[in-house]
Formats: C-alpha cells, sequence, structure tokens
C-alpha cells in the first residue's frame, strides 16, 4: 500500500520534495510492525490457566492450527506447547493491506502450581481453542512422625 502525500495547493517545494514532512505514516509504521514481527524467531502463545480443586485447567485460541501439528510435552513441572501456524495463501507484500496475524512458529511454557497424573492429562481442540485438563496427584501433603523412644 502507498500513502501518497498531500499537498497545499500553493505547493512548497519543502512538502513536495518530502512527503510525510517529517513524520511518519501509517505505511512505514506498518512496515515496521511486519518486519519486527519477523525477525521474532517464534511467537509466544497466549494462555488462560485456572486450577479446580480436581485439576489444572489451561486454555489458548489457536486458530488456523490443526491437532498434529501440536507438541504438547510436560517435563517433571514444565508444560510446553508448541506448533506453528501454517498460512494456506501467500500474499506478495505489495498486496498487503494490514498484516496483524502471526504466521510461524509458537511456543508457550507453563510451571505447574501442582503435581498432576500424567496418564490422564486430556488435550481437546474444539472451534479453534485448546483446553488441556490436567487432573491433580493429590498427594498427602502432612504426614504425622512418630519418635521412638530407644533407651540406652
Amino acid at each position: 500500500m502507498t500513502l501518497m502525500p498531500y499537498i497545499q495547493q500553493s505547493g512548497s517545494k519543502q512538502a513536495a520534495n518530502n512527503p510525510a514532512n517529517g513524520r511518519e505514516t501509517a505505511a512505514d509504521t506498518s512496515e515496521k510492525f511486519v518486519q519486527n514481527l519477523q525477525a521474532l524467531e517464534e511467537g509466544e502463545l497466549a494462555v488462560d490457566v485456572y486450577e479446580t480443586d480436581e485439576a489444572v485447567v489451561i486454555q489458548s485460541t489457536i486458530a488456523g492450527v490443526r491437532a498434529e501439528d501440536l507438541d504438547i510435552t510436560l517435563s517433571g513441572d514444565m508444560l510446553t506447547i508448541k506448533g506453528e501456524r501454517k498460512r494456506d495463501l501467500d500474499v506478495p507484500e505489495h498486496l498487503s493491506l494490514y498484516q496483524e496475524c502471526f504466521w510461524g512458529p509458537f511456543s508457550r511454557s507453563i510451571i505447574l502450581p501442582v503435581e498432576v497424573k500424567i496418564e490422564k492429562i486430556e488435550a481437546v481442540m474444539k472451534n479453534g481453542v485448546l483446553t488441556l485438563v490436567l487432573p491433580k496427584a493429590h498427594k498427602e501433603r502432612t504426614k504425622i512422625i512418630s519418635v521412638k523412644n530407644e533407651e540406652e
């Protein structure tokens, strides 16, 4: 997209030679934004995390990503979601009016607040929303320790 400068009818030479009069145009700002996005190696996935009595639940909008293109791993107390949002259509840069969506690889790591039952974790994708349900391990947190009396 090219923005044409507004030149007053009287037509000053300065305005004609410097279309933006020293100001950054919307096209310049948009181009810089896209360049900054492209410079990022990986995008960060936005998530909602909440806890119920029985589970930790993680939700994320992942529209445009197929379930088979996601890699979800749990290592210790760190859950990592990785994937890639692939663009189906290659639009030439000169035809783009806006480019705000992130295309490319993304990831997000979340430290879990409690131990979970690894074998019971469920992941479901519905209407572009990924929902992970991680059932809590419910380990006993308090133990009474009896002291043996040994006489010498």
